[in-house]
């Protein structure tokens, strides 16, 4: 008995018929909306950082910029006649205005970049913080702050969203580590070109995850950089001064106990807040100075705090606040640091770091510049530079 052939029935054909022209709608509409939004590769730095023909290299510090949603987020603490119209562009301006006057190598950016409840999409708050950075082709690097992490991103998210952004160097984690927090990691400085010191790191820099919040006791405090991290420290400034015994400097958020103590000691600049640290001393100081390379430390978190002051042998200074919507003081410009290293030269070309300088900007008409100090040099600690 023979089969009859099938033939589709007039309502199949016209499901045949649409399914087609829906598959071939949604094909160029991807295309369509593919050219609009290509794969994007990051622009990246080029490697290694090194110091410059003139011997010299340049870190701008840029400490607690608190930022929120932009033009709409009001800042905090200011005079009267300028409340009315100041905003978060202020701190963008300012940005503009500090990478423009010192041009510097490397912009480091030390935490609470931007304030999580003022901020509504981490992401693009985190765009329009480092927007300055990126269209300079500056490298930059950053860590996190105790505010961070408080708008729609995790603290691992932050860290991994930064590293993925134009010409920065951060990085989440040292590879091979089982470490706490994220944003440790190490950043060599090469010499200058033409130098014997061309293929070697003359400046270490490392930057550390000094955490948000903590319990310890029943009673919340402050975050503060746990042993994992110190064994990672210890071991990476072993390893890079096995290899040539460069200076160091270090970055992280909030202080240490021990800088409290330095009301008592001296120091140069303002102390003008408690210093804000974790209950718990992890015992930080213990490490770095065990390290040798380390020969300053630069902080945040204290806004209303600028001050430099000496710890057994390791300078601790913080980068006063640079924002203006975090907190500050009516009055009492927002300021930036400037960290200035510079090589020795030798009789033929440029040699290891001989010195470390530092001072400071104020946001005023003319970019003030104040305490200008150095921190070390070959031949041991420096008083002020008056």
């Amino acid at each position: 008995m023979s089969r009859r052939p099938w033939r589709p029935a007039l309502s199949d054909l016209f499901l045949l018929i649409l399914f087609s022209l829906l598959l071939s709608f949604l094909f160029w509409k991807a295309i369509e909306v593919g050219a609009d939004s290509a794969v994007r590769v990051k622009k990246s730095a080029e490697f290694p950082l090194r110091f410059r023909y003139d011997g010299t290299f340049k870190i701008l510090q840029v400490a607690d910029m608190h930022f929120g949603n932009g033009a709409v987020t009001r800042c905090r603490d200011v005079l009267p006649f300028e409340s009315a119209r100041c905003s978060d562009l202020n701190t963008t301006q300012f940005l503009r205005r500090m990478i423009e006057a010192e041009k510097p190598d490397l912009i480091a950016f030390t935490g609470d970049n931007i304030f999580g409840t003022s901020a509504t999409d981490a992401a693009e708050s985190l765009f329009q913080v480092f927007r300055p950075a990126m269209e300079s082709r500056i490298p930059w690097a950053a860590i996190l702050g105790n505010h961070d992490q408080e708008s729609t991103m995790t603290r691992g998210e932050l860290m991994s969203f930064i590293s993925l952004m134009d010409y920065s160097v951060s990085q989440l984690n040292p590879p091979g580590f089982k470490i706490d927090g994220f944003g440790n990691y190490d950043i060599r400085v090469h010499g200058a070109f033409s130098s014997g010191m061309a293929n070697t790191s003359v400046l270490n820099l490392y930057f550390l995850d000094s955490g948000d919040r903590a319990m310890v006791g029943g009673v919340r405090t402050y975050g503060w950089i746990r042993e994992s991290q110190l064994t990672w420290l210890r071991t990476a400034s072993q390893n890079l001064q096995g290899i040539f015994p460069a200076p160091a400097l270090t970055f992280f958020h909030i202080p240490i106990p021990e800088v409290r103590d330095l009301w008592y000691r001296g120091f140069v600049g303002k102390y003008q807040e408690a210093v804000a640290c974790s209950m718990f001393n992890s015992g930080v100081l213990k490490s770095l100075t065990s390290m040798g390379d380390v020969k300053a430390v630069f902080l945040g978190h204290d806004h209303l705090n600028d001050f430099c002051g000496n710890i057994d042998g390791i300078w601790f200074c913080y980068g006063g606040g640079f924002g203006y919507h975090g907190y500050g003081r009516a009055g009492w410009p927002r300021r930036g640091r400037v960290i200035l290293s510079q090589l020795r030269k030798g009789k033929k070309a440029w040699m290891g770091v001989e010195s470390i300088r530092t001072w400071k900007r104020m946001d005023d008409e003319t970019l003030t510049k104040t305490d200008e100090q150095v921190l070390w040099s070959d031949g041991g600690m420096e008083d002020v530079d008056h």
